[in-house]
């Protein structure tokens, strides 16, 4: 792995970067405040992205076709889709984290899909907002204790649930839910399914309050004898005791470093903030001992080198991932460094920032509360150290609780 970011990608970094400077921050408060209020000018921002994508996946910039890069096997490195979207999320989350998570045809669920679809679903699914739904009122961080079950009954599965804190549920065009074929045989027999919006049995429950990405919907979703097409099953029907869950997972390895990316990025703009507004009492020489320094100046310091830590953590699962590299363990790497490092970033900037930083005159305690999240979803940190904790040890999850 090369550690100087591609020059195909420099054009795709500028423009995420200048419309979250542009576009994003300027209705950054307006949509923090008004919570559920569909931000409309991300429509027209939409349809520049749906171009980028259109294009060489490798210049992607959104989240819609993670995981989808193809390598050719002529044995050479390749920076794809994968690396691609992650640095477009870290510059778009530089601007806001809620409205990439708001971004029509950008959802969790588009990048699901291009993980697990077989090549004719990826063609009929091509242009649809996935929304991903995952988590259950009895099911957190155990993605295997889904209580949702898929019946077969005859071309159709019929699915019976309940679904919480699904990002951008109500918005999208469909949800990709996680569901059981046989709760008896455990997590070999989940599997994910694409349901579309406007089928009966499905029904929204609520849109939930939060403490930040006000900017992203997040909805609980009920299914009632939900009749949903065979063939939206995503990836193989088949239930395999060695591969059933492994197959689902799959999905995990492409968006944690999305997510990791994301909370590198509001981290970014945090710690750029908090050099600006302290820019008059600090001047910063890398070439002094940390021991040398004033405590704020020596703290940014501890704190640029954590970030370049998850930075490059970051990219690295991201290269593995368009490489065909197994990437599980660096990808929950990635995830818990970033989440934690962003997460103590943000707070720490507010905390630096003194009375104003605690404001909404500033964006800092907004970023503060978005970054949160990050460390949340797609597995908290607790997940992340189990994982990496079977990978290092060579233990299975039933080995290691």
């Amino acid at each position: 792995m090369n550690i100087d970011i591609p020059k195909k990608f420099r054009p795709l970094i500028n423009n995420a970067y200048q419309v979250a400077r542009s576009s994003l921050r300027p209705i950054s408060r307006k949509y923090d405040r008004g919570e559920h209020e569909y931000p409309k000018e991300l429509d027209m921002l939409a349809s520049v992205l749906d171009g980028f994508n259109a294009g060489d996946p490798a210049n992607s910039a959104g989240a819609a076709t993670t995981g989808s890069g193809k390598v050719q096997n002529d044995g050479s490195v390749k920076n794809g889709a994968n690396m691609g979207v992650c640095l477009g999320a870290m510059e778009m989350c530089y601007g806001d984290t809620g409205f990439l998570l708001a971004m029509p045809r950008q959802g969790l669920g588009n990048a699901a899909i291009a993980a697990v679809a077989n090549d004719e679903q990826l063609e009929r699914f091509k242009g649809k907002w996935a929304a991903m739904a995952i988590t259950e009122p009895g099911c957190g961080s155990d993605s295997a204790a889904i209580r949702t079950t898929a019946r077969k009954d005859g071309d159709h599965y019929v699915l019976n649930g309940e679904k919480i804190y699904v990002t951008s549920g109500s918005r999208a065009d469909c949800v990709v839910v996680w569901a059981s074929l046989d709760p008896k045989l455990g997590r070999a027999a989940i599997k994910s399914f694409v349901v579309d919006w406007g089928t009966p049995g499905m029904e929204l429950a609520r849109l939930e309050k939060k403490l930040g990405i006000r900017a992203s919907d997040t909805a609980a979703i009920n299914f009632v004898d939900c009749r949903v097409p065979a063939d939206n099953l995503l990836g193989s029907p088949d239930i395999d005791t060695k591969k059933g869950f492994a197959g689902v997972m799959e999905t995990f390895d492409n968006t944690r470093p999305l997510v990791a990316a994301m909370a590198v990025g509001c981290a970014k703009a945090s710690l750029e903030r908090i050099k600006e507004l302290l820019k008059e009492s600090i001047t910063y020489d890398y070439s002094k001992p940390v021991d040398n320094c004033s405590a704020a100046e020596a703290e940014i310091y501890r704190m640029e080198a954590d970030w370049e830590a998850a930075y490059w953590l970051t990219i690295k699962a991201a290269w593995m991932a368009d490489n065909k590299k197994a990437n599980t363990l660096e990808a929950s790497i990635c995830k818990a460094k970033a989440g934690r490092v962003g997460n103590a970033i943000t707070l720490r900037c507010v905390e630096l920032a003194g009375s104003l930083g605690y404001t909404e005159d500033e964006l800092l305690e907004k970023w503060a509360r978005d970054s949160k999240i990050l460390d949340i979803f797609e597995g908290t940190q607790q997940i992340q150290q189990l994982v990496i904790a079977r990978r290092v040890l060579g233990l299975s999850s039933r080995q290691l609780k």
